[in-house]
C-alpha cells in the first residue's frame, strides 16, 4: 500500500497561501530570494507558544522522522548503545567512520551490507567521496545517508524474528509497529504513507504532531519508569554524545548540537526539528523545499521563545555557511525573514 488514506478524508497539505516568510537570502542590501514556510514552537512543558503559518497542515517529515523510526526499532527488540544508538537516527555523511559504525552494527545482529535495502550512494562527505573516487570505488549502500536507520530496523526484525526480507513494506510487522509509534508520539493517525528516498515509509503528519513527537523524545528521561520514555531518553543522550554521527563534520545538525547542546535533526525538502536544553521545541517546513536557512530560522525561534539566548544563535549563525559570496567577499547573509 504505498499510499493511504483514510475513507472520505480530504488531504490539507500546506500551500503558499498558509506560508509565512521564514527566511530571505540578502546580497549587497538586496533581497534576492525568500524562503515561504510555516513553524511551530512549544514551550518546555509542550504547549503551543506560537505558529508561523498553517501548523496544522498536513506535510511529510522526511529524515525528521528518523528519531520516531529509532524509537520503534529499540522497543522492537533492537539492542544498539552509544554511537550504534545514535546512527540509528542519523542522516550521516557516510565517512570511514560512519560506514565502520554501520558495518559493526550489522555485523554484531549476523547482518551483512547486502540485507540493507536503502540504494547504493556516494558518501555525502566531499573528502570521502574523493577518496573512494582516486581509489576507483563504487557507491555502495552503507555510504547512503540512511544506513544507520536501516540497519537498526534490520537488527529491530532479527530480535522479534519478523523476516529481513521486505523489511521496507509498509505492511511489514515492523513497519506497522513503526507506524503504531509514531501515532502514540504524535497523537494523531497517519493519514498518508508514502515512500521516502531511501526506501522506507514516510508518513503524512501535521507540523504540530511531529513537534510534539519531538518533545517527547527530546525531553524524555533515560532514568524513566515508562520503557519508551527510557528508550527515547537514551537515544536523545547517545546524539549529544556523539554529534558527528547524526551528520558529519562541519555540517548543520552536528554544527548545531556540538555549538548549542539541542537535540536536532533535518529532514529533506526543508524540514528541521529542534529541541532546546531547556525542552522548547520546534518544527519547521520550508515550502520551497530549500533547508540552507533552516538551522538559523529554528534556532532563532527558540531563541524567542527562551529556549536559547541570542549570543548562542549567533555562535551558531558564525558556524554555519550562511555568508553571500560576491567575486569571493562576503556581500550578504542568508537569514531569519519578516514572518518570524
Amino acid at each position: 500500500m504505498p499510499n493511504r488514506r483514510y475513507p472520505g478524508e480530504v488531504l490539507e497539505t500546506l500551500t503558499v497561501q498558509d506560508a509565512v516568510e521564514l527566511a530571505v537570502v540578502e546580497r549587497s542590501g538586496f533581497v534576492e530570494s525568500r524562503h515561504a514556510g510555516a513553524a511551530v514552537v512549544l514551550s518546555p512543558d509542550g504547549d503551543v507558544i506560537a505558529r508561523y503559518g498553517n501548523a496544522d497542515a498536513l506535510i511529510l517529515p522526511r529524515s525528521s522522522l528518523k528519531p520516531l523510526q529509532a524509537v520503534a526499532c529499540i522497543t522492537a527488540g533492537a539492542s544498539l548503545e552509544g554511537e550504534q544508538l545514535a546512527m540509528s537516527t542519523a542522516s550521516h555523511s557516510g565517512t570511514d567512520r560512519h560506514a565502520s559504525v554501520v558495518r559493526d552494527v550489522l555485523t554484531e545482529g549476523g547482518l551483512t551490507e547486502d540485507h540493507l535495502a536503502c540504494p547504493p550512494a556516494w558518501p555525502g562527505d566531499t573528502s570521502a567521496r574523493d577518496e573512494l573516487v582516486r581509489e576507483h570505488g563504487a557507491q555502495t549502500r552503507i555510504r547512503m545517508n540512511c544506513s544507520g536507520k536501516h540497519a537498526a530496523m534490520l537488527r529491530a526484525c532479527v530480535a522479534t524474528g519478523w523476516p529481513t526480507d521486505g523489511y521496507l513494506d509498509p505492511a511489514h510487522p515492523l513497519q506497522v509497529h513503526i507506524r503504531d509509534v509514531i501515532e502514540r508520539l504524535t497523537g494523531e493517525k497517519v493519514a498518508h504513507t508514502a515512500i521516502d528516498g531511501c526506501g522506507a515509509p514516510v508518513y503524512a503528519l501535521t507540523l504540530t504532531g511531529l513537534a510534539r513527537s519531538i518533545h517527547r523524545i527530546g525531553t524524555a528521561s533515560d532514568r524513566s519508569p515508562f520503557a519508551l520514555h527510557r528508550v527515547a531518553g537514551s537515544l536523545v543522550r547517545a546524539v549529544r554524545e556523539h554529534p558527528w554521527t547524526i551528520d558529519g563534520p562541519g555540517r548543520p545538525d552536528t554544527i548545531a548540537i556540538e555549538k548549542l547542546g539541542v537535540f536536532a535533526k533535518g529532514g529533506a525538502e526543508g524540514v528541521m526539528v529542534m529541541v532546546a536544553p531547556n525542552g522548547t521545541t520546534v518544527a519547521l517546513k520550508m515550502l520551497d523545499g530549500g533547508a540552507r536557512a533552516s538551522t538559523i530560522v529554528a534556532a532563532t525561534l527558540l531563541a524567542r521563545a527562551g529556549g536559547l539566548t541570542d549570543a548562542e544563535v549567533a555562535t551558531l549563525g558564525a558556524a554555519l555557511s550562511l555568508e553571500v559570496l560576491g567575486g569571493g567577499a562576503d556581500v550578504g547573509v542568508i537569514r531569519p525573514g519578516s514572518g518570524i
